[in-house]
């Protein structure tokens, strides 16, 4: 097994099909797919395992990407997102053959719109998009980013740098490439793209997420900083995530609270057992002088 495909997937039963028939078609046949299911209720699961995928557990993207990529047999990884789309049937063919030619650890390639926008025409989305990989290709050595619907990563290189950074919700894509290119050698793929959905997007009607996106290429090389999108005005919302988020993100405050106050009592505890054991000796003393 040379390619190990991983996918990670919440509730896909919509845009699967469409990109799992993507990679059937593809003319390279060395490969094994893995969908990281975060507990789909759809028949995403019964989906993936029609097309022959190995299924295992799953989160949000990171924990997906990591955990899929855990249990790959591949020398060579490819994430891609649910919604994403191999326009060709040489995808796999051509991108392997550059990965492999300019001896990559990690890559990244263009991108075009799988669907229309409803806020946008579709020409203007194209464009967008087109002008996004033209910075991918001009910063490449200067200030490298990319996408994580599509990485490709050497599976040797991808555990030597921790995989993907789990405690991030925006920008977990950019600050691995940043990580793996401060570490080896990063391309955009040349010969290539891939084509991906604007639904994340058209969710916030394109100028939050925009905004989101720009401030987090300024601070793509500080993971503390990118903490930032993990909650408050500026909470990054996942997309179909985003409900999942805010089931475990009750509990996970609750957890939270909890812990807190667990620690501040025992800490009281700790502090009541010493001032009483104060106490104690200095009565001691006094009883001693009597």
């Amino acid at each position: 097994m040379y390619l190990s495909i991983i996918i990670p997937t919440l509730n896909e039963e919509k845009y699967l099909p469409k990109l799992l028939e993507s990679i059937k078609k593809q003319t390279f046949k060395d490969y094994e797919i893995i969908v990281a299911d975060a507990g789909s209720k759809d028949k995403t699961v019964e989906i993936a395992k029609k097309y022959g995928c190995k299924i295992v557990k799953g989160g949000l993207p990171a924990q997906g990407r990591n955990n899929g990529a855990k249990h790959a047999q591949g020398e060579l990884l490819l994430f891609l997102d649910a919604d994403s789309i191999l326009p060709t049937k040489f995808f796999l063919e051509k991108a392997i053959k550059e990965f492999n030619k300019r001896k990559l650890s990690v890559a990244s390639c263009g991108f075009l719109p799988a669907d229309k926008s409803v806020y946008l025409p579709y020409k203007a989305v194209v464009n967008y998009f087109r002008f996004i990989r033209f910075l991918m290709i001009a910063l490449e050595n200067i200030f490298p980013f990319g996408i994580g619907a599509c990485i490709f990563a050497e599976k040797s290189f991808h555990n030597s740098i921790g995989g993907f950074a789990e405690s991030l919700k925006l920008a977990e894509d950019n600050n691995y490439i940043k990580k793996a290119a401060s570490r080896s050698k990063y391309g955009v793929l040349r010969s290539v793209y891939f084509s991906t959905s604007v639904r994340r997007f058209d969710k916030e009607k394109w100028v939050r997420p925009f905004m989101l996106y720009l401030l987090a290429a300024f601070l793509v090389l500080d993971e503390k900083k990118l903490r930032l999108f993990n909650k408050g005005i500026f909470e990054y919302r996942y997309g179909n995530y985003y409900d999942i988020i805010k089931e475990k993100g009750l509990s996970l405050n609750a957890k939270n609270i909890t812990d807190k106050l667990t620690k501040k009592i025992n800490y009281n505890k700790i502090k009541i057992k010493r001032e009483i054991s104060l106490i104690k000796n200095k009565i001691k003393k006094i009883i001693e002088k009597i």
